[in-house]
């Protein structure tokens, strides 16, 4: 069984993430780590143009124009920015599990709030009135709220639990549609900063209906996807990645036929059947990527990249902000200034080439916003200690 040190690991991740040289479109950009997260609007946007420098309109075109690149509810009931070819594998496994599980806990809330007693046919049916809608036009949330009087309701949600409360409806239904698959995020009718799309019937954006794989297939295809961009990983890695269960992640190995290699602290790993050979280390590299960026949060287990910075750069819950990259490994993490400066905050000390590439990748990035200034609810507990003190950028790496 072969032995992949931890060395190898991260230069399998700067070659194969696109980090260590940029690729030549969005499409290919996205294909590096098999999707984007687009839990916040704006990161998509930001894991382009990290992976390929392109330019906003680009990515716009991609996501409006050309739709190749398509946002679809998945894995760990997160939104995802996918490669066209890869949503009929997403929809008929991750996608289709996600859409059932939000489509019982809904009819259960419905239930219990006295909307009906078949909360089962409740959903069916406001489901239906959705699509109906959008097939005619497409319209934003605000819009199908005030055409369907059902999306205008509000549920009480954990009654007398201090994270329950009164949540509206229109969410949860819209969310268990996309997630079947029936409708998609269409046009933004706001800022790339902001998500307020346009629901859209799934074959008028597409332009036919999609076929969905079957659920083996479908899982199997995410699985030979994920290890050829993020293996070796281990089944634990891969469980959380896919937000599957064991079973499923097992089968999908073995129709894929990945093969077991041996991790730096003896954990057994995957590699996919066609990437098994010894990957050469790249010139060292600096890259600043956003919160929930597809690298920092590709594996359950990140000490190799991550050290023993995972309390400054990892929430409780797991959620990354966003951070600053040298040679394979997360040296700090980066904000804005009022202004819309890029500032790099380093949770290390980092030798002098590290400063200057970090300093130069935070000059192309401010220049990139172009005085926008981009805000995370995933910033951090680095940068959110220095905001508490009010250090500033004092003795930060700064673009100006």
């Amino acid at each position: 069984m072969r032995l992949i040190s931890d060395d190898e690991r991260r230069a399998r991740l700067g070659v194969r993430h696109a980090l260590a040289a940029p690729t030549a479109s969005v499409e290919e950009a996205v294909a590096a780590v098999v999707c984007l997260h687009a839990t916040e609007p704006a990161n998509v946007h930001l894991s382009a143009f990290a992976r390929s420098g392109a330019a906003r309109e680009q990515i716009d075109r991609a996501l409006y124009e050309d739709r190749t690149v398509v946002r679809q509810l998945a894995m760990r009931r997160t939104v995802f920015a996918f490669p066209r070819d890869l949503l009929p594998a997403a929809r008929g496994s991750a996608s289709a599990r996600v859409a059932a599980q939000l489509a019982a806990r809904l009819a259960k809330e419905v239930r219990a709030n006295g909307l009906a007693e078949d909360g089962e046919a409740w959903v069916r049916d406001a489901c239906a009135a959705v699509l109906a809608e959008v097939r005619d036009q497409p319209a934003t949330t605000a819009q199908l709220r005030a055409a369907i009087p059902a999306l205008d309701l509000r549920l009480v949600t954990a009654p007398g639990r201090r994270w329950g409360g009164e949540v509206p409806i229109a969410p949860r239904v819209l969310a268990t549609l996309a997630a079947g698959g029936a409708i998609v995020r269409g046009r933004n009718d706001a800022g790339w900063k902001v998500s307020r799309p346009f629901w859209t019937a799934t074959e008028e954006w597409l332009g036919a209906p999609l076929a969905m794989l079957d659920e083996r297939a479908g899982y199997a295809e995410l699985v030979a996807r994920w290890l050829a961009r993020f293996g070796p990983g281990t089944e634990a890695d891969v469980v959380w990645w896919l937000g599957a269960t064991k079973g499923a992640v097992r089968r999908a190995l073995a129709d894929v036929g990945a093969v077991a290699v041996q991790l730096a602290d003896g954990s057994p790993a995957w590699l996919h059947p066609l990437d098994t050979e010894e990957v050469v280390a790249p010139a060292p590299w600096a890259a600043l990527l956003p919160a929930l960026d597809p690298t920092t949060m590709g594996w359950k287990a990140r000490g190799f990249y991550l050290g023993e910075h995972a309390a400054r750069i990892v929430d409780r819950n797991g959620n990354a902000g966003p951070t600053a990259w040298w040679d394979g490994r997360i040296v700090g993490g980066w904000t804005q200034t009022d202004d819309g400066a890029v500032v790099v905050v380093p949770a290390e000390p980092i030798p002098a080439a590290a400063e200057q590439a970090l300093a130069a990748a935070a000059e192309r990035l401010t220049d990139w916003l172009a005085g926008d200034v981009v805000r995370t609810i995933y910033q951090s507990p680095l940068v959110r200690a220095l905001d508490a003190r009010g250090g500033g950028d004092a003795g930060l790496t700064t673009a100006r």
